[in-house]
C-alpha cells in the first residue's frame, strides 16, 4: 500500500533562499570563531600545542606527541594538517595559520550537509503531494530549499558552534563523516550520472576517518553503504531507479576504501590507541541521564525538530530520505550515550539531525512555526541585550553590579576600546533588527523561513561574543596571561622542568613564552634550576615525589582567582 507523503509544499514555498545571505551567513559563522582567538583552553589548546611540535620538529610526524608525550586523542591525518599550514604560512602566526585547515574542514561540513540533502529531497519519496490541478512544488526547487533548511538548522544548532571552530580532531572527523553522508546520499540519487566522483568522495571519507583516529568508524561507513540497498529489497520499492547502471561497484568501492583506509591506520598504529575504535566506557550505563540533558540544548532547536520529523514520517519508514538520516543519527546518538555522554561524540550526529529537520518544514503547524520564531526573537534578543550590558558595564562601570561580576571572576583584565571589534558588533546588531522586521512583515510563504529567526539569531549572538567579548573571552579561557606572568618569574635561557601540568597548560607555556621546557623525570636524569607545577589549593606545598629538601618556592601565581588553579614556581636549592 502507497502511503501519501505527509509534505504539502507549493511552488511558492520552494523558493530557495537568497545565494548572497547564505553566503554572507556562512561567512559570519565561519570567521569570527577562528579570527583573532587565541587558542582556548583543555582540547583545543592541546591539540595546537602537538602541530606546533611537528611543525617545529620537536616531534615524530609518525607519534605526534607534546615534550615526548603521545597526543591525548589519536588522530594523525588533523595534527599533520595543523603542522604543515604553519609551515607553509610561517608569515602568519602560529595559531592562525593552524586554524586555516580547519576552517576549509568546517566549510566542507556545511557544503556537505547541503548537498547530502539536496540528494535526498530529489528522490521520488522525498517529494510534496501532487495538486489536483497542479502548483505542488518541483522537485529540483524543492530540494534546493530543503537545502537551504538544513543548512540553516546545522548552524542553529546550540552545541554545535563551539566544537566546530577548534582545532581538534573533532572537527576533522565531522568533517569526513559529513563527506561519507553526502557520498550515500549520490549513491541513492538517481539524477547522478557519473559514479566516479561518489567513489571518490567515499573513499576521501574512509580514509579521512581512518586518519582521524577513528578507524572502526571508517569501516562502519563502508558498511553502511549497503543499508540503503538492503532496504530497498525489504521494501519491495525502487529507490534506486537506475540500479542497472549502478551496480554493487559503488558499495563495493566504498567498502574497499573503508577497509583500506583501516589497514592503513592500523599498520601506522592508530588503532590501538583506547578511543580510536570508536568509544571507550561501553560498560557505563548510567549516563542516560547526562546524555538526555546533552540532547536537550546540544541539538536545540534541531533535534526538536528532528523528531517531529520521525514522527510525521514515521509511516514512511521505508523511504531511503527518512531512513538514512534516521539510521545514521539513532547509532551515532546511540554510541554518544554508551561513551557518557560526551558532546563530541554526538557533534558527528548534528548533520544528520539538521537533514531530519529540514524534511519536517513541510509539515509542521503555522502555530508551531510561529511559536518558534518568537522564541528565537525573545532569547537571542535578550542574549544580545545580556552581552552587550556587560561590554558596556565592563568599559565605562555601569551598570555596577556586571562590572563588578567581571572585575571579581578576571582581576588582572584591562579592558580597552577596540573600534575594529565595535563596528561587525554594531552592524551585525542592526542586520538582526532588519531580519525581525523582515520575518514579521507580509512575505511569500519559504520552506526555509521557519528557521532564518533562529540560524540569524544564533550567528548574532556568536559574532558578538567573538567581537565585543573577545579580549575577555581570551584572557579566561586562553592561556596567554598567565604564561607571560609565569615566565616573567623566570630568567631568561633556563631550563624549566614542568610537573603536573596538563597539555593545554604545556602548550600555552610553549607558544607564550620563550622558556626552555622540559617534562619531569622520575629518574632526575634531566638537571633544571627551575619547576613549574599546577595546584588547585592555596597551600603551597612541592608537588608529590619531589624531595622538598632540593626546591625552594620563588612565587605563587593564581591564574584567575585564588581559591581556584595556582600556579607555583620553584628554584632548586643550590
Amino acid at each position: 500500500m502507497i502511503r501519501p507523503t505527509p509534505a504539502i509544499v507549493t511552488q511558492l514555498a520552494a523558493r530557495r533562499l537568497p545565494r548572497w545571505v547564505l553566503i554572507l551567513m556562512g561567512v559570519l559563522y565561519v570567521v569570527p570563531g577562528f579570527l583573532g582567538r587565541d587558542p582556548w583552553r583543555n582540547d583545543d589548546l592541546a591539540a595546537f600545542g602537538v602541530m606546533l611540535e611537528l611543525a617545529t620538529g620537536r616531534s615524530d610526524w609518525w607519534q605526534p606527541s607534546l615534550l615526548g608525550e603521545p597526543a591525548i586523542t589519536a588522530g594523525w591525518l588533523p595534527y599533520w594538517l595543523g603542522a604543515w599550514s604553519i609551515q607553509l604560512f610561517g608569515f602568519l602566526p602560529a595559531d592562525l595559520a593552524a586554524k586555516l585547515p580547519f576552517a576549509a574542514l568546517l566549510l566542507l561540513t556545511m557544503a556537505s550537509t547541503w548537498y547530502a540533502v539536496l540528494h535526498l529531497a530529489r528522490l521520488p519519496s522525498a517529494q510534496p503531494v501532487a495538486f489536483a490541478f497542479g502548483g505542488q512544488a518541483h522537485p529540483v526547487d524543492y530540494a534546493r530549499a530543503t537545502a537551504d533548511a538544513a543548512l540553516l538548522a546545522l548552524v542553529a544548532s546550540l552545541g554545535v558552534v563551539m566544537l566546530v571552530h577548534e582545532t581538534t580532531v573533532d572537527a576533522a572527523r565531522l568533517a569526513f563523516l559529513t563527506l561519507a553522508f553526502h557520498a550515500t546520499a549520490r549513491t541513492l540519487s538517481p539524477y547522478v550520472r557519473s559514479h566516479v566522483k561518489t567513489v571518490t568522495l567515499w573513499w576521501i571519507a574512509a580514509f579521512g576517518l581512518a586518519w582521524s583516529g577513528v578507524p572502526g568508524l571508517a569501516l562502519a561507513v563502508g558498511l553502511l553503504g549497503w543499508v540503503p540497498l538492503l532496504n530497498s529489497w525489504l521494501s519491495q520499492a525502487r529507490l534506486l531507479p537506475n540500479a542497472k547502471a549502478l551496480p554493487l561497484g559503488v558499495l563495493s568501492a566504498g567498502l574497499a576504501g573503508s577497509v583500506l583506509a583501516v589497514a592503513s591506520a592500523l599498520w601506522a598504529g592508530a588503532a590501538w590507541h583506547p578511543h580510536s575504535w570508536v568509544l571507550a566506557d561501553w560498560l557505563n550505563l548510567d549516563s542516560w541521564q547526562r546524555w538526555g540533558r546533552l540532547l536537550l540544548w546540544f541539538t536545540w532547536p534541531t533535534g526538536l525538530l528532528a523528531l517531529w520529523s520521525v514522527w510525521t514520517w514515521r509511516k514512511h519508514w521505508y523511504c531511503a530520505h527518512w531512513f538514512v538520516p534516521v539510521l545514521w543519527a539513532s547509532v551515532l546518538g546511540l554510541l554518544a550515550w554508551l561513551d557518557g555522554g560526551r558532546d563530541r561524540t554526538l557533534l558527528l550526529a548534528m548533520p544528520m539531525l539538521a537533514a531530519l529537520a529540514a524534511f519536517s518544514l513541510p509539515t509542521l503547524r503555522r502555530s508551531a512555526s510561529a511559536w518558534l520564531d518568537w522564541f528565537s526573537v525573545l532569547f537571542f534578543t535578550g542574549g544580545a541585550i545580556i552581552i552587550w550590558v556587560i561590554w558596556i558595564a565592563t568599559m565605562t562601570g555601569t551598570p555596577a553590579e556586571p562590572a563588578a561580576n567581571v572585575a571579581k571572576l578576571m582581576p588582572l583584565f584591562t579592558p580597552s576600546w577596540q573600534p575594529v571589534l565595535l563596528v561587525p558588533a554594531l552592524m551585525i546588531t542592526v542586520g538582526w533588527l532588519a531580519v525581525i522586521v523582515w520575518r514579521v512583515g507580509r512575505h511569500r510563504p519559504a520552506l526555509w523561513k521557519t528557521l532564518v529567526l533562529s540560524a540569524s539569531g544564533f550567528t548574532l549572538c556568536w559574532v558578538l561574543l567573538m567581537t565585543l567579548w573577545l579580549p575577555m573571552l581570551n584572557h579566561g579561557m586562553g592561556q596567554a596571561s598567565i604564561s607571560e606572568r609565569v615566565a616573567r618569574q623566570i630568567p631568561p635561557g633556563q631550563c624549566v622542568v614542568v610537573h603536573g601540568l596538563s597539555h593545554a597548560q604545556i602548550a600555552g607555556l610553549l607558544y607564550h613564552t620563550p622558556l626552555e621546557l622540559h617534562r619531569h623525570h622520575p629518574t632526575g636524569a634531566l638537571e633544571c634550576d627551575w619547576l613549574v607545577t599546577v595546584v588547585r589549593t592555596r597551600l603551597p606545598s612541592p608537588p608529590s615525589g619531589l624531595d622538598d629538601a632540593q626546591w625552594q618556592l620563588v612565587e605563587r601565581i593564581p591564574r584567575l582567582r585564588e581559591n581556584r588553579e595556582m600556579w607555583l614556581i620553584y628554584q632548586r636549592v643550590q
